[in-house]
């Protein structure tokens, strides 16, 4: 199952994800991210537990919770925990006060809910991801499909425009059994009142503007590993 970084990028994750893991502590619960960078500290993890550490996770996605249990990692449902000690996860971009966009992965909406039951949310990522504004990538919202074209309108109005998210030719389906719209914003002068405007749309499950949620940002450069906090 171990994948050997075969790039620049990939190594950056896997030095990002050795650090990360560090703050892990014995009879921790651990929220596992999904995504191609939450997939190296899902394998750091999985040694942990190999030479001894007693976890539980607590995964973000089905993807996840397979890839967990096929490691041997011990998972707990979402909705049996009060608290999550440390949750290691990845970024699609980070700005300088640990803002983020997330959801490439489509998995955004328990990605949230996972950060926002945890004590140290940690963002690893290749040196790539961070920016000066967020908004270069666009912006993954999770919508139900029956407010789908009253959602389209309402993005409009606040100066985005969106494609749904498209897979094999089919709308991508998330593991709500919703669809996405990736929002083009621009360059997001504002990320907390983007993020209010858009948590006042009805029909939006969740969006992928993360802001106040993360502890810590650690970034993968060559084979250092750089540490970003507020």
């Amino acid at each position: 199952m171990d994948k050997e970084p075969t790039n620049t990028k990939d190594l950056e994750k896997q030095v990002a994800a050795r650090e990360a893991v560090k703050y892990i502590r014995d009879n921790d619960i651990v929220g596992l991210g999904t995504g191609s960078t939450a997939y190296y500290a899902i394998l750091e993890v999985a040694e942990l537990v190999k030479n001894g550490l007693k976890i539980k996770g607590v995964p973000t996605s089905e993807h996840t919770a397979s890839l967990a249990t096929s490691l041997g990692i011990e998972l707990l449902d979402m909705n049996s925990v009060e608290y999550i000690d440390v949750t290691i996860d990845g970024a699609d971009e980070f700005d300088v006060q640990l803002n983020l966009i997330k959801g490439g992965g489509g998995a955004h909406f328990r990605e949230k809910i996972v950060a926002s039951l945890t004590k140290k949310e940690i963002i690893i990522a290749d040196a790539a991801k961070k920016v000066d504004k967020l908004g270069k990538f666009k912006v993954p919202v999770e919508i139900v499909p029956l407010a789908l074209n009253y959602v389209k309108r309402a993005l409009t109005k606040l100066g985005g425009t969106g494609e749904v998210r498209m897979k094999d030719g089919s709308p991508f389906i998330t593991d709500n059994h919703n669809v996405i719209i990736d929002a083009d914003f621009g360059l997001i002068e504002d990320a907390a009142k983007l993020s209010e405007s858009l948590n006042q749309i009805e029909g939006i499950l969740a969006h992928g503007l993360f802001v106040n949620l993360t502890a810590m940002v650690i970034v993968g450069k060559g084979t250092e590993a750089l540490t970003y906090t507020k």
